[in-house]
């Protein structure tokens, strides 16, 4: 059975049913390692990001800047699911240490291009081995804690979170100030090293049965097709082409028609790459749907706010990763009492309802923000958000693994990772998108044709050698485009709060006190998956 399974699982790394399901050192030193990975993926950008100036400084290539991030997130989105499904098929423990090799190998060429072309090229590498980052510490966190006792560690994934949004433009600016850009890709290796010996050595999953299955060879292209071709129109529409040219048209069309060929090659495929069968579970396909709009919320959010201080509150640019502090801290706090509350009670349905509508409020106040909005104001507003957030990020993931069994963690986890990944790109494009056109037209009204070529895009330096008139001018027209992008969040975050109500409340498996295995369709004790 599935719960017996997850027993060995833990009991193997020096926890289970026999201790009272209090974690004994070795599973706090392997959860360590897995924060140390899922810290390697979720930095990484952050670093990155703030590097970008001095890279596209001494390598050129300033027309395929956008390409640096793109082909890193195109790769991270495609092999998502190829990684949880390896991880299924063949053993979890090998598979992610593959994934951190590769992240590494494709750190270590990052660092070493010499052009803007070689760049890319490698940054794809290393977004495939992110690929299997986070999808294997979720699949092995699933494999190794119980639902019911994995709230323990809400508070730890989330705080890695924090760090990684906060830490990383920091440790990304002094890197590049002092040691020069590419110690931004080599920064990875030693974290990368500590995590590759301490997952070798403490981790110890029961042996998996090498499977003799064939690999979903062609699910696997039509997957990776219809993604990079989704990946493409939402970060190339309204940016480098027109949402109506053709371009955008024909990458619609092969996403579209790539993923209708994915569906009906997964219903016939005797080892399908994304089981169909998980979207039976009404609790599966609701975290999927909830967590795609959280991704659209969140990274909109992190987007967006650090440019509306900066721009109208006069916020420096050096401490932007600071600037979301009210918004993390609320979401670490809540992300640690939700997952306390989980595991003395058992209970989680509440938590989606209260988040989607504390997401919902936090978003329509901070639309209300203007040119005159104190970062006293702003900061409430944010923390509304975060603690929103904090009861969706890792309840959506929990309540998604709890709703398979055992012998689908990989492809759970690499699913609801997926649906909120696209989510971040399509709530980057849309935003991004109304963002954009707002200022642009508010530049045109108040500061002239002019002034509309690339408002958008000002940054500090250029924003302070305005004059003063078209400096307001710029202020109110990112106030107004923040309002127009937060507003959209709000109304599209509706439909979150609309699936939370559907949410059922299924037993978590685990130690705990009254947490019996979920029900099966027929009723009988023991299965994990529940069907409607």
């Amino acid at each position: 059975m599935a719960d017996t399974a997850q027993d060995k699982a833990a009991e193997a790394a020096g926890s289970g049913p026999g201790d009272g399901g209090k974690p004994q050192r070795s599973v706090r030193t392997v959860m360590f390692a897995l924060m140390i990975a899922m810290l390697l993926a979720m930095l990484d950008n952050m670093i990155v990001g703030t590097a970008m100036p001095t890279i596209v400084g001494e390598l050129g290539g300033l027309e395929h800047l956008s390409w640096v991030v793109t082909s890193y997130t195109l790769a991270t989105a495609a092999s998502t699911p190829i990684w949880g499904k390896l991880g299924d098929l063949y053993g979890r423990k090998g598979v992610f240490l593959l994934s951190i090799v590769i992240f590494l190998i494709g750190s270590v060429t990052s660092g070493m291009a010499q052009d803007m072309g070689q760049l890319i090229g490698f940054r794809a590498v290393q977004g495939l081995g992110a690929g299997g980052l986070m999808v294997g510490v979720m699949a092995i966190i699933g494999d190794l804690v119980p639902p019911r006792e994995r709230g323990r560690y809400q508070g730890m994934m989330a705080g890695i979170m924090a760090v990684a949004m906060i830490g990383g433009p920091l440790v990304g600016g002094t890197i590049t100030d002092h040691l020069g850009w590419r110690w931004s890709f080599y920064i990875n290796l030693p974290l990368g090293a500590v995590a590759l010996a301490m997952v070798t050595a403490v981790l110890h999953l029961p042996r998996k049965p090498r499977s003799t299955a064939r690999i979903d060879y062609l699910g696997a292209a039509l997957l990776t097709v219809g993604i990079t071709a989704i990946v493409l129109v939402t970060t190339w529409g309204g940016t480098e082409y027109a949402w109506t040219s053709a371009v955008i048209m024909e990458l619609s069309a092969i996403g579209i028609a790539s993923l209708v060929g994915f569906l009906f090659v997964e219903a016939r495929a005797a080892e399908p790459i994304m089981p169909l069968h998980i979207f039976r579970s009404r609790n599966f396909s609701l975290m999927a749907v909830i967590g795609f709009f959280t991704g659209f919320v969140m990274f909109g959010a992190v987007l967006f706010l650090p440019l509306f201080q900066q721009s109208v509150q006069g916020a420096s640019a050096t401490n932007s990763g600071l600037l979301l502090l009210p918004m993390l801290g609320a979401m670490l706090v809540v992300s640690m009492i939700a997952g306390r509350i989980t595991t003395s009670t058992g209970r989680y349905r509440l938590f989606p309802i209260a988040g989607s509508a504390l997401m919902i409020t936090g978003l329509f106040l901070l639309a209300t923000m203007d040119t005159g909005t104190s970062r006293f104001t702003s900061g409430v507003y944010m923390a509304v958000l975060g603690a929103g957030m904090g009861f969706l990020m890792q309840i959506t993931m929990l309540v998604a693994q709890n709703s398979v069994e055992m012998k689908d963690m990989g492809v759970a986890s690499s699913g609801a990772t997926l649906f909120r990944t696209l989510g971040s790109s399509f709530g980057v494009a849309v935003m991004g998108a109304l963002f954009t056109g707002r200022v642009e037209d508010e530049m045109a009204a108040r500061g002239g044709a002019e002034a509309t070529a690339g408002s958008a895009q000002l940054d500090a330096a250029s924003l302070a050698k305005l004059p003063d008139a078209l400096r307001e001018a710029y202020e109110y027209a990112v106030a107004s485009g923040t309002h127009a992008a937060f507003l959209v969040g709000g109304s599209v975050a509706v439909v979150a709060l609309v699936a939370s109500f559907f949410v059922k409340e299924v037993p978590l498996r685990g130690a705990g006190p009254a947490a019996p295995a979920a029900p099966a369709a027929d009723g009988t004790p023991g299965k994990v998956t529940e069907r409607v």
